[in-house]
């Protein structure tokens, strides 16, 4: 387990580049936060050092997004299941089928879709300080 510290948005990037340098031959990770807590404003910021140019925004209602890094061609899903009622309503959409493509997959409220996540996904979780800085474990 180790922990990144953000201090402010002017040092996300730094926090992001230090994510991915942890990050070794994973390619599934689940985001868990407070709604707020910084999970879209952290993945966005890993996806711009990973070299992606396109507009990064969250898949609160498509669910979600794929980018591919400008640099290095590598596929990106950023998935938002906040919405999801029902699990089938993920399995409709094929998410295993991502799960194991070996792309990078970047996963906020996995807590709806436990069930479907691969067993060596990484848990991340994003929590808000009292002096407004945030704290991410990565387990």
């Amino acid at each position: 387990m180790r922990t990144i510290k953000i201090d402010s948005l002017d040092t996300i990037r730094q926090a992001a580049h230090e994510f991915i340098s942890g990050m070794d031959d994973r390619t599934v990770f689940a985001f868990h936060g407070h709604m707020g807590a910084g999970k879209t404003t952290f993945i966005k910021a890993i996806c711009e050092e990973l070299g992606v140019e396109d507009v990064i925004n969250s898949p609160t209602f498509a669910i979600i997004n794929e980018y591919r890094s400008d640099e290095t061609g590598e596929l990106i899903y950023h998935f938002d299941f906040y919405r999801i009622n029902k699990l089938s309503e993920a399995e409709d959409i094929g998410t295993e089928d991502y799960f194991y493509s070996g792309a990078l997959c970047f996963i906020e409220w996995p807590e709806k879709i436990e069930e479907l996540l691969p067993g060596d996904v990484v848990n991340v979780t994003i929590s808000e300080e009292p002096d407004g800085s945030r704290s991410v474990v990565v387990e």
